[in-house]
């Protein structure tokens, strides 16, 4: 049954999941699958940087959260790079139920998505705009040109 999350159809009724982040973030150029050194959690990275990491809540996320009256959301989290500050906010204003902040991210050109409430076709988007961040320039032209994009 299709649902309506963020103003985005999702005809597969269910959620992405780590599966979805893994196959799409590995079939980009230059990908490798990491286990982060902080968290213990997969990462997805290229040489020059990481661009996706799962993200689970520290101790001091939790506090912060509720001294805003906010809560970590259930489910899977993962953690992206975005182009700049200005991008993160129009993004998270734009899709509210999708994508979210703590304030350990202040600051930082990096948003959080909720698995649970993002459908595999813009998490696709999402991560392949993570991906460019990162990439080195002439492999994300020839990517885009190969994908009609460029």
């Amino acid at each position: 049954m299709p649902v309506v999350v963020a103003g985005r159809v999702r005809d597969d009724g269910g959620m992405a999941s780590i599966d979805d982040v893994r196959a799409i973030a590995l079939a980009l150029p230059g990908a490798e699958e990491s286990v982060s050194g902080h968290t213990g959690e997969a990462a997805w990275r290229l040489k020059s940087g990481q661009f996706a990491w799962l993200r689970g809540p520290s101790a001091t996320d939790l506090r912060q959260l509720s001294e805003c009256g906010r809560e970590w959301p259930a489910g899977a989290v993962l953690a992206v790079r975005v182009v700049d500050l200005e991008e993160k906010e129009a993004l998270l204003a734009a899709e509210p139920d999708a994508l979210f902040t703590i304030p350990h991210f202040d600051g930082y050109p990096g948003l959080l998505v909720r698995l649970d409430v993002v459908d595999r076709g813009r998490l696709e988007e999402i991560l392949t705009d993570a991906w460019l961040v990162r990439a080195p320039v002439g492999v994300a032209k020839e990517w885009l040109a190969e994908h009609g994009l460029g």
